[in-house]
């Protein structure tokens, strides 16, 4: 790619970012993700159905003999994680952009809304040929590296894969710090265990130290086949090529079918790990995305806020 456009196009959605999504999510400390923070602050009691159990603070418990939750505050700096998937699978799109673009545009979000204040960024890019990691650090300087790293990653060839459970995993030991993690993917890792799908288990471990948002960028022709005639798919992981008629109203109903589950499994996942769920989608406008789950997000987060009880 030319360094040239890379270079106008990082400054194209910086503007975009801090014109738009900055404007309409102003204020210290809620960023991508509002949450109650890491820093402790004291004890009170459990509200069943409330409070997260895994907040519970035990030596409090064990010594009034009434379940009691820790309570905690923003902290004034906040350690960020970004997990970017930059495999076979996200170079797919048939709309505006690639679910590549949007993943680009997701980690460009994250570092922008969350600079300042000397809160830190880490980075790891998932590509075929494994993980690449960045050391957490601070500034513009550092945000702008990764970005053209994520922009400038070479498409991975058919057959190089790697594992998304794995790039988690190594994101669970890079992240030592309690703070936000962020996963940018579509989630289409095929690999199962006990069950489940692989990432899944791993997903779950990081959500009990960090808050975690799961980003899924999406494809409509991921969900529904149109009625083209004779259709050459490609896996993009294995390179395995298959032509269908996409003619047959059956074939159609069968993939839309299959493509809605896989999509409620992978939401599933997401919803059982604890972490919140934000989609993406190739056909629409990212920006808005990002601002009506933010503002749902802190909705929510208000109302819990004003139903405990006062102590």
């Amino acid at each position: 790619m030319n360094p040239l456009a890379t270079e106008r196009e990082l400054r194209r959605l910086e503007l975009v970012i801090t014109r738009r999504l900055d404007g309409l999510l102003h204020g210290q400390y809620l960023g991508l993700l509002p949450g109650s923070g890491t820093e402790f602050a004291g004890s009170r009691e459990y509200v069943p159905g409330e409070d997260d159990v895994r907040r519970m603070e035990w030596a409090v418990t064990a010594r009034t003999a009434v379940p009691h939750v820790r309570e905690t505050v923003a902290d004034r700096e906040l350690s960020t994680w970004v997990l970017a998937d930059a495999t076979a699978s996200m170079d797919f799109g048939t709309a505006a952009v690639e679910k590549r673009d949007l993943a680009v545009a997701a980690v460009a979000a994250v570092g922008f809304l969350t600079a300042g204040f000397g809160n830190r960024l880490g980075a790891l890019v998932l590509q075929g040929s494994g993980v690449r990691r960045f050391p957490a650090g601070t500034g513009r300087a550092h945000l702008m590296g990764v970005l053209r790293t994520l922009i400038a990653a070479p498409r991975t060839p058919p057959g190089a894969t790697s594992s998304l459970a794995e790039a988690l995993a190594v994101l669970n030991r890079a992240a030592r710090r309690r703070g936000l993690a962020v996963i940018v993917s579509d989630f289409l890792d095929g690999s199962y265990s006990d069950g489940e799908m692989e990432w899944a288990a791993q997903l779950r471990r990081l959500a009990v130290r960090h808050q975690v948002l799961a980003v899924q960028a999406i494809d409509r022709r991921e969900e529904e086949l149109p009625d083209v005639g004779i259709l050459t798919l490609v896996d993009p992981e294995t390179g395995r090529r298959r032509e269908i008629s996409t003619a047959s109203r059956r074939l159609r109903a069968r993939y839309a079918t299959a493509a809605a589950a896989q999509q409620r499994a992978v939401a599933d996942a997401i919803r059982r790990s604890g972490a919140s769920h934000l989609t993406l989608r190739t056909d629409r406008d990212w920006v808005r995305d990002i601002v009506r789950h933010v503002l749902t997000q802190r909705r929510l987060a208000q109302g819990v806020r004003r139903e405990l009880p006062q102590s």
